[in-house]
């Protein structure tokens, strides 16, 4: 289904019914990362997830885009479709927006999940100045015909090297750029409801002692460890996943 919001075209889907649950997925991702859990919780609940602008089958955002920007974007799509979410689950990226809607009182809601959450890494501050001198340094390597058309191949395999978990953004580069820069960390101690953190024991983008030390920054948080998963945990064992969040919410 489609809805506009903020002179955008979104792509959502709505599914079930019972209390309100609002799925934001990670970058590079779609609503589709969903699709297993939803089915598992729509029995009992009311899904409602969405393609983030820029992802899936939404449109751009008209600019380079900050945290604070989707955050206030998932705000008025719940104005939009009369959302009163009785929990917020995000994943990656969508734990991002969670926590800085959250923190900042952009979002509200009963209750969060976080899967995998990004932004708290001790770790970011050189991490992502190595990705903003790899986009840089892609960038100029190839900005001399005839090597702009290898642009793309050559930075992809640059973050590839980095091990990063933002494949190459093409025209999302700028909001990719803005994502990276801001920790969170700050405001993760001023989400005050209660929060699950789920995440995967093999994780190797959002390594497990990151999700660790979001339990320990958010007061009233409960870390539960899935064995065996990685970052799309909510992929990998979507049975654990939604048994997680069916014991929480």
């Amino acid at each position: 289904m489609k809805v506009i919001v903020d002179n955008l075209a979104i792509e959502y889907r709505d599914e079930g019914q019972g209390p309100t649950l609002v799925l934001l997925h990670g970058w590079m991702s779609s609503l589709h990362s969903f699709d297993v859990i939803t089915k598992l919780l729509s029995a009992n609940y009311r899904v409602v997830r969405l393609d983030l602008p820029g992802f899936g089958e939404s449109e751009l955002p008209r600019e380079p885009w900050h945290v604070g920007d989707y955050a206030a974007f998932v705000s008025h799509v719940c104005e939009k479709l009369d959302l009163r979410p009785d929990a917020f689950v995000g994943h990656s990226l969508g734990g991002r927006i969670l926590l800085k809607g959250l923190a900042e009182h952009t979002l509200s809601s009963e209750k969060a999940v976080l899967i995998a959450s990004a932004g708290v890494a001790d770790r970011q501050t050189l991490r992502n100045w190595s990705f903003k001198m790899i986009a840089k340094a892609g960038k100029a390597a190839t900005a001399i015909p005839p090597f702009t058309m290898l642009r793309a191949k050559l930075r992809g395999k640059l973050y590839a090297a980095a091990k990063s978990d933002y494949p190459t953004a093409g025209a999302m580069t700028p909001t990719f750029l803005n994502i990276i820069s801001e920790n969170l960390a700050p405001l993760a101690p001023l989400v005050h409801v209660p929060t699950l953190l789920i995440w995967g024991s093999e994780d190797r983008t959002t390594p497990l002692s990151e999700g660790e030390r979001l339990h320990a920054l958010i007061h009233d948080s409960k870390l539960e460890i899935v064995k065996g998963a990685g970052h799309l945990v909510q992929e990998e064992k979507p049975e654990e996943v939604a048994r997680g969040i069916r014991a929480f919410v």
